[in-house]
């Protein structure tokens, strides 16, 4: 379990390629409009904020500015990539339930989140990450 958390998963150059555009553009894409856009409205939205697993809504809108954030900015950098990926995982899926399962329509977005997650959890940071000089073999 820790080999695979840790590991740079570095493979071909190709895929490594592939892993950094994927890691970059879902971290760019989920910045500027979620979470820090959730983050300089944070007073305004604490209170109407969804109550996720009865946590309240102070701490469901800190949970997902943390994801959307934080957890993006690590994506970017490859840092910690498959661990960071995790909480945006939930976040999309607690989206997409509050959107009723909308896989098509007004809500894609959403689904098109899941996607790219699920694909970067998979794949990994690769060799143009943060995790790949920090955790390679070899050292």
């Amino acid at each position: 379990m820790k080999k695979f958390f840790l590991s740079a998963g570095a493979g071909s150059t190709a895929s490594s390629l592939a892993a950094l555009i994927l890691r970059v553009g879902f971290g760019i894409l989920m910045i500027p409009s979620h979470g820090y856009a959730k983050l300089i409205s944070f007073n305004d939205r604490k209170d109407e904020f969804m109550d996720f697993l009865g946590l309240g809504g102070t701490v469901s809108l800190s949970l997902a500015i943390f994801a959307e954030l934080f957890c993006s900015i690590l994506l970017i950098f490859g840092l910690l990539t498959r661990l960071a990926s995790i909480p945006l995982l939930v976040t999309t899926l607690v989206i997409m339930s509050v959107h009723n399962w909308e896989f098509f329509g007004k809500h894609e977005l959403a689904t098109a989140f899941l996607i790219g997650y699920i694909s970067i959890f998979l794949l990994g940071p690769g060799k143009f990450s943060l995790d790949h000089l920090i955790f390679k073999k070899g050292r």
